[in-house]
């Protein structure tokens, strides 16, 4: 398999080099020259075959040639052996039609660990043969920090800096960056937004003179490798409700865009999925887009779905180049209208396309109070602030009503990672598992930089 930037300049590179550079070094992102097509079959029993073996089948084409089959089965296997459910992401029904789709499993009770553990035994595996040393770097919102962080603590051939925003996440998302005591982590809180700690990060890949200085890997959903493990579960999820004899519809929280990039990359693999839909918070970039065609940034605002507080969502030009029809000079002339005018608009072709493929719509933190107190009052079940957009956005776009076709909410992350809120809709403190109980009272590590790039460069290089 070889990959390609989405601005054209960049060398095509295999996966063993895609996932080492993380962005391309001409400033796109890099994306398989095509995508495989589902095994049918695969499909039909990943209802019942265990989530390593489909994950296996998923991604192994992706990784041909880079990994050997025996070796990358090894890895999967040693990743998923820390999810606290046998099943890894199990589907759980909250109504007739409506599913929730559990992916906070993982150390870190995001679904960001679904794809970070893995990421962190990659980069092991190929520094280790090569006997190399990486910094990797990442900006995170609230989930991607944490999970990065535990998948790369520890390994003797990595530093890992996690640029996240200071004062914007909830205490338990920082405590999970900030409490981790070895010494290849550190957490870097910034004085700005989630977008801030982005550019930060897009900046030094751009830096082409840095990197010879500072060799940087990237975990964010820029890094391909993120993405790519995020398709398994879209397939595990769809096979169990019946496909590939039934499609499912989708509803998925996203800020940045690489969780739903995931399901339209299976979609465009195969499987049958419905209805695919965007659901953001009251930073709605997205929506505004897939309504307008116009993409104009604006402030953050601050939401009780912090990992979703986004204005610039990256990954959306991984879907931009296939709307452009794979047209690099495209991209390129997007992405100076976003750095120079703050913004651009779809072409009324590629606008037709977009919302063909989707369906978009935002939830407010209202709304999503509201529908955290109604699935507890109704199932029993406490939801986070991020997956109960996704349920909201289901219910506005009436994806519940047609009892023919199953929705599958994702569920991003535990309710005890935002238990304030929650146990104001609910009257029910969400308790962390054993294996987090005491994270309130361990001591935190962190350094405060303020948003300047050669403070950063320092930083690192130091």
């Amino acid at each position: 398999m070889q990959y390609i930037s989405t601005r054209g300049q960049a060398p095509i590179l295999d996966f063993e080099h895609v996932l080492m550079a993380g962005l391309a070094s001409d400033g796109g992102l890099y994306v398989p020259e095509t995508y495989p097509t589902f095994d049918i079959d695969m499909v039909r029993k990943a209802a019942i075959s265990p989530y390593v073996e489909t994950a296996f089948r998923v991604m192994q084409p992706y990784i041909a040639g880079a990994i050997g089959d025996s070796d990358f089965y090894d890895i999967l296997d040693k990743t998923y052996k820390k999810f606290r459910h046998p099943a890894v992401v199990p589907l759980s029904q909250i109504g007739s039609s409506s599913w929730l789709l559990e992916l906070y499993h993982g150390p870190t009770l995001a679904f960001k660990d679904v794809a970070l553990c893995l990421l962190g035994k990659l980069f092991e595996y190929f520094l280790q043969k090569k006997g190399e040393t990486l910094t990797i770097i990442g900006a995170t919102s609230g989930d991607t920090g944490s999970a990065a962080i535990q998948g790369l603590r520890g390994l003797d051939h990595v530093r890992v800096f996690i640029f996240y925003p200071k004062g914007r996440t909830s205490d338990v998302q920082r405590k999970q960056m900030t409490t981790v005591a070895d010494k290849n982590v550190h957490a870097i809180a910034v004085d700005g937004t989630f977008d801030d700690c982005q550019a930060i990060v897009k900046t030094l890949f751009a830096d082409q003179e840095f990197r010879k200085k500072c060799p940087i890997g990237a975990v964010n959903s820029i890094n391909w490798a993120r993405v790519m493990a995020q398709i398994v579960y879209y397939v595990t999820s769809a096979s169990a409700l019946g496909a590939p004899a039934r499609g499912c519809s989708f509803s998925v929280p996203t800020g940045n865009f690489g969780d739903i990039l995931a399901g339209y990359i299976a979609s465009r693999s195969g499987l049958p999925i419905h209805k695919l839909a965007i659901a953001t918070n009251s930073n709605n970039i997205l929506s505004r887009c897939y309504h307008s065609g116009a993409y104009h940034r604006g402030d953050v605002m601050r939401t009780e779905s912090p990992s979703m507080d986004i204005q610039v969502s990256s990954n959306f030009e991984r879907l931009l180049f296939d709307l452009y029809d794979r047209n690099a000079d495209e991209i390129c002339n997007l992405h100076a209208d976003l750095k120079h005018k703050n913004g651009f608009t779809l072409g009324v072709k590629q606008l037709q396309r977009f919302r063909g493929l989707f369906l978009a719509e935002s939830a407010t933190d209202e709304e999503t109070f509201a529908t955290i107190k109604n699935i507890y009052e109704k199932t029993d079940r406490l939801i986070d602030p991020h997956s109960a957009v996704g349920v909201t956005v289901a219910q506005k776009l009436g994806l519940d009503r047609d009892q023919s076709v199953p929705v599958v909410n994702l569920a991003c992350a535990a309710a005890a990672k935002f238990p304030d809120f929650v146990e104001k809709a609910t009257g029910v403190h969400p308790d962390l598992p054993a294996h987090l109980a005491d994270l309130h009272q361990r001591e935190e590590r962190t350094t405060h930089i303020p948003n300047d790039i050669e403070a950063v460069k320092v930083l690192l290089i130091g």
